[in-house]
């Protein structure tokens, strides 16, 4: 039962259900195939237990740390969501600006409904942009240029999407199927919930998406744009496309959607500032390995030449700790922002991040650490 101040992950969750139709629920929610992935994803960092320790000063616990070049409260990075402004009105605004409030940064979507110059003017500190290799090159120049006069100089490369997965979920709701029939089914989840067609669809205009809207044509159609997106992933990207972009940015460039040492070592090489150990949130290949299970080996592998980030599955502070003990240098979080800021808008998020903080400082002290750099192998059980 959901109470009416969240407490937890599943509590956010709970009301975004109550909240949102079920296709943008779903869309969220769901993962690849039977979703096997998404379920290890969750359950490989409970498999870590933190070692507590006692009768030791852990007065003074300190969570925040420097995250490439920025301060940041909590070592802790909102990911990018697709189509987040659907989830709540004018979403990527509200989220940017819980994020600069609780100081931690805040990645905007290539797909987001919120612009790169509405999300800028709500921002008060820099943000990240996150790119998906799209076939039009001189569309990915103008996202490049668009982002750096924003103000962007951290790029999130997502990797692991030459095509999209397969999710049965967005099937059986008719998010990627045409025709009438899944244009009315779509129609009557809307109208069963009449607070977030209000909210959202009729005050939350224009629904569109912002980044792309100067580009592509019928940019008002949000169909139209799920079928320009699709037939624009570019299966054919390399490494070489990787030099070409790394020319093009003067800024930090973060590889995300990493599962393989050998991948891991090839992307420091050719000049990445951080990688992201990432199986896109159990949303692409069903069957991949947890994150949690191959971040060590990553680790072992770059750790000591650059910045390891990790993403998947993560659902409180605690997995946080659990993360930065297997070598994590920080943690990007996505269904739990936006799950957060589906049921509860900007001030739930707020809450949410604050809640994060919370159990992330009282694991620190359990575990008898103070210092965020200290946390390691040495603070988890390994019997």
């Amino acid at each position: 039962m959901t109470t009416s101040w969240p407490a937890s992950f599943d509590d956010d969750r709970a009301l975004a259900r109550r909240r949102l139709p079920r296709f943008l629920f779903d869309y969220i929610d769901g993962g690849a195939g039977t979703e096997q992935t998404l379920a290890a994803n969750s359950t490989a960092w409970s498999r870590h237990g933190v070692r507590q320790r006692v009768l030791v000063n852990v007065d003074g616990v300190d969570t925040s740390v420097n995250l490439l070049g920025d301060s940041c409260a909590q070592p802790l990075v909102l990911a990018p969501i697709g189509l987040a402004g659907l989830m709540a009105r004018r979403g990527e605004v509200q989220a940017v600006r819980a994020a600069n409030t609780a100081g931690v940064p805040f990645t905007l979507s290539t797909v987001g409904l919120c612009g790169l110059d509405e999300v800028a003017a709500a921002a008060t500190a820099p943000f990240w942009f996150q790119l998906y290799w799209l076939r039009d090159r001189g569309l990915v120049q103008a996202l490049l240029d668009r982002a750096w006069s924003a103000g962007c100089r951290t790029l999130v490369f997502t990797v692991d999407l030459p095509l999209p997965g397969l999710r049965r979920r967005d099937t059986r709701n008719g998010m990627n199927q045409p025709g009438l029939r899944p244009k009315w089914s779509k129609a009557t989840q809307v109208f069963a919930r009449p607070d977030w067609l209000w909210d959202v669809a009729l005050r939350g205009r224009p629904l569109r998406l912002g980044s792309l809207d100067a580009h592509v044509p019928t940019a008002r159609d949000l169909d139209a744009f799920r079928r320009f997106i699709d037939a624009q992933f570019d299966p054919t990207v390399t490494w070489d496309d990787l030099a070409w972009l790394r020319e093009r940015w003067s800024g930090r460039i973060v590889l995300k959607g990493l599962l393989d040492a050998d991948d891991a070592r090839r992307a420091v090489d050719a000049g990445t500032d951080a990688l992201v150990v990432s199986n896109h949130g159990g949303r692409q290949l069903d069957g991949a390995a947890a994150t949690a299970a191959k971040l060590p080996a990553i680790v072992a592998a770059v750790g000591a030449r650059t910045t390891v980030l990790v993403d998947g599955g993560v659902r409180s502070g605690v997995d946080v700790f659990r993360a930065l003990a297997l070598g994590a240098r920080g943690v990007l979080v996505g269904r739990p922002w936006i799950f957060a800021l589906a049921g509860g808008g900007e001030r739930g998020l707020a809450a949410m991040l604050a809640r994060w903080q919370r159990e992330l400082a009282t694991t620190m002290a359990l575990a008898g650490v103070t210092d965020i750099a200290d946390i390691g192998l040495q603070h988890l059980d390994h019997d």
